[in-house]
């Protein structure tokens, strides 16, 4: 018996790496990579996820999960939240934490979002993932986005300098897919 398809929208070599790691071999269903450029929503959060879970779902017709993750500095009111992609690639893994340099808060979440439609007219169901910790200076490979300045929450480490398999574990995907996982195969 051949499993269902899953259309994960993502273009991110490391994001889809780490989604079928923490999902692993026996999840129920097959996932499949389609990279679509998607509008670049403005909104909270939860309302950026939904509306590209939903732009998402038009253009592959099926059933369809699109991630949204977000890096929230508490002294900056949670931004740059969904807007992380654009303060990354403008400033760097070595520019964001100056953003803070004139604050003694350097506290910050991680945030992720999976956005899933298997219906055009459904509100997209949403399962959150958050990971509390501190915004440090670059620490660790530099292969992906802002995990070198981002140390969680009791560890001495930042996400780049982890093991996969103890960051997948305590990460804001990680929480956010046991979620999704559940969903899908209850126990």
């Amino acid at each position: 018996m051949s499993r269902p398809t899953l259309t994960f929208v993502t273009g991110n070599a490391k994001k889809l790496e780490e989604f079928t790691a923490i999902l692993g071999p026996s999840f129920s269903h097959q996932i499949v990579s389609q990279k679509i450029d998607l509008p670049e929503y403005q909104g909270t959060p939860l309302q950026v996820c939904q509306e590209k879970t939903r732009a998402a779902f038009q253009i592959v017709q099926g059933p369809v999960i699109v991630e949204d993750t977000c890096l929230c500095f508490n002294a900056h009111g949670g931004l740059p939240g969904p807007y992380i992609k654009w303060y990354l690639a403008a400033l760097g893994p070595e520019g964001l934490p100056r953003l803070l340099a004139d604050f003694s808060d350097k506290t910050a979440y991680a945030q992720c979002m999976f956005g899933y439609a298997d219906q055009a007219d459904q509100v997209p169901r949403v399962f959150e993932g958050r990971t509390h910790g501190q915004i440090v200076p670059p620490r660790g490979s530099r292969d992906f986005g802002w995990d070198p300045i981002f140390q969680p929450d009791g560890f001495d480490l930042t996400f780049a300098q982890m093991a996969a398999s103890d960051k997948h574990e305590i990460s804001h995907r990680g929480r956010a897919l046991a979620k999704l996982k559940e969903y899908f195969m209850p126990a």
